[in-house]
């Protein structure tokens, strides 16, 4: 009997734990599945669709003008986000909408900002990029081999792979050449690395190895810049452009690189790798490294994409090509197109958007695409390295921009919502 008893109350301990990481699983899932932010036209309805079990308070007004009254009562308006609804706006202000799973549970608090239209050229131009390193960042270290004949490893645990040397005893170190002179000038002699780590100066003293007899090194492998192609997604009518639609990583750490300088170039596709399941495809191309090729300068290199001016490109574009920025809530599954150059010349592609994910943490995965147009499949097998970038536009407005491809299914990708990379250049 006693058996018995604690078998049933061992059997309810496994119910009552199942069930709470369940309910866990739930929250965590729906909370996730919000936005942090929900931006809405000034002087328009928007509609909304989340699905969610959550009722939503709009409870407190935090900024609005003084020549314009909300339309919204200063008391609580509840609104049920598991059927479609819609917001009007006025002309201008922000408000908190506290989200509350069934009505009772906190889930999160999603700010609504009301913006005015804007507009900007999609363009879908294949572009070089070049960026300067804001220092010399450090992929790592090595054991070298000194005169003596033995091996040291002199920055071991002393130094970090992301750290970035922007100066050798004081003096500032702008590029590799730099640094490796410095190095060699001070010798034998203990010398003080000034490094940047996650936006903190520290310093780091190394005991450099003598490994020739003019050559000196620490045994740390660096960067100072990278170079790539990928695709032009906008540039609006004061020159400033946004393209890639994700950041610059360092190949090595995966960490974002901090930007010192850089420079667009023209680039010439010269051929194309088709992706294929298991293998993502390329496009590659040639870049002239000449100052008359330069199409304009990046100023950020963001996790929403790399962002500058250009007047060269200005000039080119039509500006009656403007087309409106779509917003999130404007973005439907169904038929949309991109724009890219895969045959010599900027084309619109057919695709199908299959998801729309607006949630927080999809930063440049909101939107799921699938290739639907034959020609762009037989041309590329769908989305390559190298269409980062390329617009995607849908009942005439730009509400994206490719950024990855799906590793086992070229024919997908993601893309991320146009006003991500908006709202991250003007943030710059």
């Amino acid at each position: 009997m006693k058996n018995s008893k604690y078998i049933d109350k061992i059997l309810w301990m496994v119910i009552f734990l199942f069930f709470t990481v369940i309910a866990g699983l739930l929250y965590h899932s729906i909370k996730k599945a919000l936005p942090d932010e929900i931006n809405i036209v000034a002087n328009q309805e928007q509609q909304f669709d989340f699905g969610l079990p959550v009722n939503g308070f709009i409870k407190s007004v935090i900024e609005v003008s003084d020549m314009e009254k909300s339309n919204i009562p200063s008391n609580q308006v509840k609104i049920n986000m598991q059927q479609p609804f819609t917001l009007k706006s006025g002309s201008s202000g922000s408000f908190i909408m506290a989200c509350k799973l069934f009505g009772l549970i906190n889930l999160k608090n999603i700010k609504i900002d009301i913006v005015e239209k804007q507009y900007v050229i999609p363009c879908g131009e294949p572009i070089g990029i070049y960026i300067q390193t804001d220092g010399v960042l450090i992929i790592g270290t090595s054991v070298v081999s000194a005169m003596d004949g033995l091996n040291y490893e002199p920055s071991y645990k002393l130094v970090k792979s992301g750290d970035y040397i922007v100066g050798v005893n004081g003096i500032s170190v702008n590029n590799k050449s730099q640094l490796i002179d410095l190095i060699n000038e001070y010798g034998t002699e203990d010398i003080v690395l000034n490094i940047r780590r996650n936006g903190e100066m520290i310093g780091i003293k190394i005991a450099p190895v003598q490994t020739t007899l003019n050559e000196y090194k620490l045994g740390i492998w660096v960067r100072d810049n990278t170079q790539g192609i990928g695709t032009l997604t906008f540039i609006n009518e004061d020159g400033k452009f946004g393209a890639l639609g994700h950041g610059i990583n360092d190949v090595d750490t995966s960490t974002l690189m901090e930007l010192k300088s850089g420079n667009l170039y023209q680039t010439n596709i010269v051929s194309i790798i088709k992706g294929e399941k298991g293998i993502p495809g390329e496009l590659t191309g040639t870049i002239d490294y000449n100052k008359t090729n330069i199409l304009g300068d990046i100023t950020s290199n963001t996790t929403e994409g790399i962002f500058g001016v250009s007047s060269k490109l200005l000039q080119k574009f039509n500006k009656n090509s403007s087309m409106e920025v779509g917003l999130k809530q404007d973005i439907k599954v169904g038929p949309a197109y991109i724009r890219c150059d895969v045959e010599g010349e900027v084309k619109d592609y057919d695709v199908e958007i299959i998801e729309v994910n607006s949630g927080e943490n999809n930063v440049n995965k909101g939107i799921v695409l699938k290739v639907t147009d034959e020609n762009l499949l037989k041309i590329t097998g769908g989305i390559v390295q190298g269409m980062s970038g390329s617009p995607i536009i849908q009942n005439n407005k730009i509400i994206g921009a490719v950024t990855h491809v799906f590793i086992q299914d070229s024919t997908k990708g993601f893309g991320i919502f146009i006003e991500n990379m908006i709202e991250s250049d003007n943030v710059e």
